[in-house]
């Protein structure tokens, strides 16, 4: 499997001038099934949320480019200029940048866990996707502590019009019903399993994408 490391090039001129996210980009290997055209994104934060969002999602985008997906695994870093109240703006722009920076034909599935979900959400927002996976995503936006934001921010209004699923456990998804507004809508699917970092939900969320013909 073909694997290599990549940086912005617009950042590499000067790399003490402050902190740039990683990311690799895994290119299926010839003995894949398919090749498949649209691109998958695994986006992580592990400088702003440590405790999960980056869980799983090495292993999970190497067993996806093993199916014939290219995949891009980034994680995101703050900049010295992001104050307490554009934290989020910052790393949609930095997920901006590097999905420009790799990406020029069809528009990518999303992946991310825990609170990186905001960041995917605030960038679908406004920018085309062809699918979106959270996995375990905060109950709510005002469920995240003040130290990650400090100020509670406005659930996201955009109209699920595009593929959109939830992968949880059985009890997070049951929390999830009660308050997420996603988990509420009918138009997003829910995808159960015991382990989120288990070979059940890299199964089932390829099952899913298929079934939205990616």
């Amino acid at each position: 499997m073909a694997s290599f490391f990549l940086r912005p090039s617009r950042r590499a001129r000067n790399p003490f001038q402050r902190p740039i996210s990683s990311f690799f980009v895994h290119e299926p290997p010839r003995s894949a099934p398919r090749m498949v055209p649209t691109p998958l994104v695994f986006v992580s934060a592990t400088q702003w949320d440590s405790s999960s969002s980056r869980q799983g999602f090495t292993t999970l985008s190497k067993m996806y480019s093993d199916k014939g997906y290219t995949c891009l695994d980034a994680d995101l870093v703050l900049h010295s200029e992001a104050s307490p109240l554009t934290v989020l703006q910052h790393l949609e722009s930095e997920l901006g940048s590097i999905v420009r920076a790799s990406f020029n034909v069809f528009s990518p599935v999303f992946f991310a866990r825990g609170a990186a979900c905001l960041i995917t959400q605030a960038y679908v927002s406004s920018n085309p996707a062809s699918g979106l996976v959270l996995v375990s995503p905060p109950a709510s936006n005002s469920a995240l502590p003040a130290s990650m934001l400090s100020r509670a921010l406005p659930e996201f209004n955009f109209e699920p019009n595009f593929p959109i699923a939830i992968v949880d456990t059985p009890q997070g998804m049951a929390n999830l019903r009660a308050e997420n507004r996603l988990a509420q809508d009918n138009r997003v699917d829910t995808i159960q399993v015991n382990d989120v970092e288990g070979q059940d939900a890299f199964v089932k969320i390829e099952q899913w994408m298929d079934e939205i013909g990616i």
